[in-house]
């Protein structure tokens, strides 16, 4: 009798144990042949919870002085998180910034943020655009002070936290948490690599993907599309903006134009282009890399040997990056505006 009790136990608990797993779904997973993120996700848990409240605020103007701004007013989910109707950022009072909205996306992999790496730690980024006075032009104290007035970000906290505090490190933690949940990762080019069946190159995809890896992948690394690094890409300095890059942070000489590579993931819909946004098509971009490169004493090792491919051969390329367009990431309900 107590032998049967005892079995009947065991199998209970295997069972528990087999339905904890099956119900157990991690937030975030690391794609497959992906490298280990740099975020470092021990200090700040994922929970579906607290991934929900910071979609809650991600798409809250409450964040901005007088809640005319949120954060998709320049991070439209459907054009990969920037926005395309203008090449600089538009903040509060319609006033203009001076660079063009990153896309966001895979940001558990990314050692610094902004165009000249002015934040290195993905929870400190939110309080650059809330403090910025031409972005929302408000205060971390004042926000905070806002949503403990909030029934329903009292309650939301609650369900994150198990209680209703709400502090800054809670607030900037869980807009992380939602952030750190947009990875993109099932582009045509992710199915190809990944060898799914019916899934592939056609040849002039294939051959843009050969002409891409030719001139393309020392600052755009796969699988990312980035290589995380500041780089001065030949471009002519805007005597209007006089934006200096990296240097304006580092104040270092050798740092003079150098902005962040940006990843070239959903670039098909994630135009104007480069740090001021002054190309609004692929062709261009393009041709800028094949014909208008400036000189200058911190222009990238890479781009100083002059790339020479054919009309043709452009076309071909372009083919490829076309593949790196993600709709599953696009169009997610789960990134999207929250109905509740």
């Amino acid at each position: 009798m107590k032998s049967h009790k005892l079995n009947t136990i065991i199998v209970l608990l295997l069972l528990g144990f087999l339905f904890g797993f099956a119900s157990f779904n991690p937030p975030f997973d690391i794609p497959k042949g992906w490298p280990k993120p740099v975020y470092d996700f021990s200090k700040n848990e994922l929970s579906p919870e607290k991934i929900e409240l910071g979609r809650q605020l991600f798409y809250d103007p409450i964040l901005s002085r007088d809640s005319t701004i949120s954060c998709v007013s320049c991070h439209l989910q459907y054009t990969a998180f920037t926005h395309v109707d203008h090449d600089l950022s538009h903040g509060i009072d319609n006033r203009i910034g001076i660079r063009n909205s990153p896309s966001l996306m895979n940001l558990a992999w990314s050692k610094s943020f902004m165009w000249d790496g002015a934040v290195n730690h993905l929870d400190m980024q939110t309080l650059a655009p809330i403090e910025h006075p031409d972005e929302m032009d408000n205060s971390i104290v004042e926000v905070i002070q806002r949503l403990n007035h909030s029934t329903k970000y009292q309650s939301l906290f609650q369900d994150a936290f198990n209680d209703d505090k709400i502090t800054g490190e809670r607030f900037l933690k869980v807009m992380s948490q939602f952030m750190l949940t947009l990875v993109s990762a099932n582009s045509k080019y992710d199915q190809v690599m990944r060898n799914e069946e019916g899934i592939e190159f056609t040849i002039q995809e294939n051959k843009g993907y050969q002409i891409f890896k030719t001139n393309c992948e020392s600052c755009h690394q796969e699988p990312l599309f980035t290589n995380q690094e500041f780089m001065n890409n030949g471009l002519s300095i805007d005597t209007t903006l006089n934006d200096w890059g990296r240097m304006i942070i580092t104040k270092n000489a050798k740092d003079s134009l150098l902005f962040k590579v940006p990843t070239l993931r959903n670039i098909e819909f994630s135009y104007p282009y480069m740090h001021d946004g002054r190309f609004r098509k692929l062709n261009q971009v393009i041709n800028h890399y094949t014909q208008e490169i400036q000189p200058h004493p911190t222009l990238s090792k890479p781009l100083k040997n002059k790339i020479k491919i054919s009309p043709k051969e452009k076309v071909d390329l372009t083919a490829f990056l076309l593949t790196l367009t993600d709709k599953e990431f696009l169009f997610n309900p789960k990134y999207s505006f929250p109905r509740n």
